[in-house]
């Protein structure tokens, strides 16, 4: 499954952006999702994730309580909310298909697709 996030952008300090991921030839309600992201010189860190089972959600201690991820199934989509942005959230922002997801854990990330600059700056 190849997915493509996209939605990024500039932003100021405290400033909201909604990021999409999508698809094309699959239904992504059947994939438990999750968002990764890379900031330069760091290594890529799991944000959040949304189980196709039962619909549990993980978020990164980072991003909890300011992020928020939900599927809307009818654009065959999986989005991510980000309000209260930081600048250390600064990051390409890319979304996978993941091996499991629950409140407590995020899984193994398979397939890349391309994804997406967030820049949070003044």
């Amino acid at each position: 499954v190849q997915l493509q996030a996209y939605g990024g952008g500039l932003v100021q300090p405290g400033g909201s952006l909604r990021l999409s991921c999508g698809t094309s030839g699959f239904t992504l309600n059947y994939y438990t999702i999750g968002w990764f992201r890379q900031a330069p010189g760091k290594e890529r860190e799991g944000v959040s994730c949304i189980s196709s089972s039962d619909g549990s959600t993980y978020y990164a201690d980072s991003v909890k309580g300011r992020f928020t991820i939900s599927r809307d199934n009818a654009k065959n989509t999986v989005l991510l909310q980000m309000n209260s942005l930081k600048p250390e959230d600064t990051a390409v922002y890319f979304c996978a298909t993941v091996t499991y997801c629950s409140s407590s854990y995020l899984g193994t990330p398979g397939s890349w697709g391309q994804g997406t600059q967030v820049t949070v700056s003044s």
